[in-house]
């Protein structure tokens, strides 16, 4: 007898199998709370004007705060943010208790010592199956010398020391 996987079991197993880097995204809701969760569902979209996007599941409880906000923060992780990652991607309701963050000039939640972070206000919201996309301006942008924390297969890790070699 044949097995047969799912089209869904096979998207994800494609898709795990896709390295990416590692962001969390962060905003603060109607009363001034923060929100935030991890994502790797991150890119790029345009160069003039500078335009990012991300994506977050219809189930995900920061949701509201991104569609009230209209402007959110990215935050590209640094290898060694490992937990913090892992925090952001749980379900914890209260994901900035006990991490380090301050409210920046833009009034949004930022997280020290990432790799890469850039402040955007929403410019597009698209409804897509069991997600929403958020396309987001880039306002401020700043870059570290750290590397960069990347996703593969479920695990999250860092560029082996001899990639350049």
């Amino acid at each position: 007898m044949e097995t047969h996987i799912s089209h869904t079991d096979t998207f994800k197993a494609i898709m795990g199998s896709y390295p990416t880097g590692v962001t969390i995204i962060t905003t603060t809701d109607l009363e001034g709370n923060p929100a935030g969760l991890t994502a790797n569902s991150f890119t790029s979209v345009s160069i003039s004007p500078l335009l990012v996007l991300f994506c977050v599941d219809e189930k995900a409880g920061s949701l509201s705060a991104f569609r009230e906000s209209g402007r959110f923060a990215v935050h590209v992780l640094a290898e060694d943010q490992q937990e913090i990652c892992w925090r952001f991607a749980s379900r914890e309701p209260n994901k900035f208790n006990d991490v380090k963050w301050s409210l920046s000039e833009r009034k949004l939640p930022v997280l020290p010592d990432c790799a890469g972070l850039m402040e955007c206000k929403t410019v597009n919201v698209v409804e897509a199956g069991d997600h929403t996309i958020f396309i987001g301006e880039v306002e401020h942008i700043e870059k570290t010398d750290n590397e960069p924390l990347l996703y593969f297969r479920r695990k999250v890790g860092s560029i082996p020391a001899n990639w350049n070699e």
